[in-house]
């Protein structure tokens, strides 16, 4: 499979995600088959443009998996669709840094061969429209943008007088459009859009988005260049699957409150051999009957706090999973809901598991955001002490405590030259928590070592049996 196109924006904002859904839909309408991908570390997104192709969407990241396990994670994909359709973070030359591209959709799209499609905000602009379109044209030679692709335009004839602007100054063909209308748009909240698993009316947005692109894309000339993309290297051997019906019991926390996954993790788990079981913790549900070991994900714990605290019986038996040394991870959201306490944005509190000492707070603002390199302080169920892996976080809330953290998990550095280390997160026998997202696809193995402390467990559980039977 080598069709692909990488839709990029110029800058956050530029309403690249629902036109992206829309051109999925569309070429989903034509009988193609497309997979969906997000550069970068994002959540929400993801669950717009899974919606749309009906499949999961995938995230790619140069700056945490490297480029070989991107590509591998990309390849491994794409083995049954038609065509990849990428879409981009933030503009298309935004990384980690002011002074590269690395990290960026750009560094995304050059790893990939992939053509771009830059999605420009017209709205507020005509001639100005074909300055941008000229600047991000020349800006990289290594990656010239293929085609454009106008958005928010104010009418039919705005959107082609644009266009031909464009055209005229870059050489570049517009693509297509779509108009700014007062309800065509994805709410947001503070983390990001809103998100789709838990919208009501998401079909009619998609849908909505769909005939969009149908009625004013010309999406034959979008397949042309997306079919003359290159072939990849063939990818290494993905990790063999293995029968799910005896393996360990992973409970993953599944919800409203905690949806923040990487999909590559979650295949890379079962494939280590882990039965990955579902609960909801926000509907009142305990962990599977026999986990040796619990997930918690990232999400919005704050919108559900009344929900989670009435949940005492889970806490009860996260209480009896960590009492065994038992495998318990939590990142972000899932780490706010195992401390002692959380406080909502309205200042209520809500009583939390109590596995880790300290209140966590909603603030008004920003408390992180970024790439983040991590060594490990402690032997956990995701790494040996003085491993180093990649993340990132992006939270509002803070952690409270009475003084530094008592058992850290992480010792954490910026991605940017000179930013200084902290020590975050806490971990104790198989716990490890903090705000640190972190994907498994960057070294597979974590997987399997997670795994490994699964059936560990499990043994253990078995060994006074044994010992009554001999």
């Amino acid at each position: 499979m080598t069709a692909r196109i990488v839709v990029a924006g110029a800058g956050s904002g530029s309403g690249k995600t629902l036109l992206t859904a829309g051109l999925i839909g569309a070429l989903r309408r034509r009988g193609l088959v497309a997979q969906p991908f997000k550069c970068g570390p994002d959540y929400i997104d993801p669950g717009w443009l899974g919606a749309a192709a009906g499949r999961p969407c995938r995230n790619l990241d140069v700056w945490m998996l490297g480029e070989t396990a991107m590509r591998d994670s990309f390849a491994r994909a794409c083995a049954d669709a038609d065509i990849a359709v990428i879409e981009g973070v933030m503009g298309l030359f935004d990384g980690a840094g002011f002074d590269s591209d690395q990290g960026s959709t750009a560094a995304i799209a050059r790893a990939l061969d992939a053509p771009v499609l830059l999605v420009l905000d017209i709205s507020g602009a005509a001639r100005s429209a074909a300055a941008t379109a000229l600047g991000f044209s020349r800006f990289d030679p290594d990656k010239p943008v293929a085609a454009l692709a106008l958005n928010f335009a104010g009418s039919e004839g705005h959107a082609r007088g644009c266009a031909a602007a464009i055209v005229a100054a870059t050489g570049l063909p517009t693509l297509g459009w779509l108009p700014r209308l007062p309800d065509f748009a994805i709410p947001e909240r503070h983390l990001g859009l809103d998100q789709a698993a838990h919208r009501g009316d998401n079909a009619t947005t998609l849908t909505r988005a769909a005939e969009a692109v149908k009625e004013n894309f010309d999406l034959d000339a979008l397949l042309e260049i997306a079919r003359a993309a290159p072939s990849l290297p063939k990818p290494r051997a993905a990790p063999a699957r293995r029968a799910q019906q005896d393996g360990p019991i992973l409970a993953l926390a599944s919800d409203a409150a905690f949806s923040f996954y990487y999909q590559d993790d979650i295949d890379l788990l079962s494939a280590a051999g882990a039965r990955v079981i579902r609960f909801s913790p926000v509907a009142g549900e305990t962990l599977p009957q026999g986990a040796s070991a619990a997930f918690f994900g990232g999400g919005y714990p704050e919108l559900y706090a009344r929900e989670l605290a009435a949940n005492t019986a889970l806490w009860r038996d996260l209480h009896a999973l960590h009492d065994e040394g038992a495998p318990i991870v939590a990142e972000c959201g899932g780490f706010m809901a195992l401390t002692e306490a959380l406080i909502d944005a309205e200042g209520v509190r809500h009583r939390m598991a109590g596995l880790i000492p300290g209140t966590v707070r909603m603030t008004d603002r920003l408390a992180a955001l970024g790439y983040r390199q991590a060594t490990a302080l402690a032997d956990t169920p995701l790494a040996g002490a003085g491993d180093t892996l990649r993340g990132h976080e992006f939270h509002y809330s803070v952690w409270d405590r009475a003084s530094a953290p008592p058992s850290p998990a992480w010792l954490l550095r910026g991605a940017r030259a000179g930013d200084p280390a902290i020590r975050a997160g806490h971990a104790e026998r198989g716990l490890v928590a903090s705000y640190l997202h972190i994907p498994l696809a960057q070294e597979p193995e974590r997987a399997a070592r997670l795994v490994a402390r699964m059936r560990a467990v499990e043994t253990r559980r078995r060994a006074p049996v044994a010992r009554r039977a001999g």
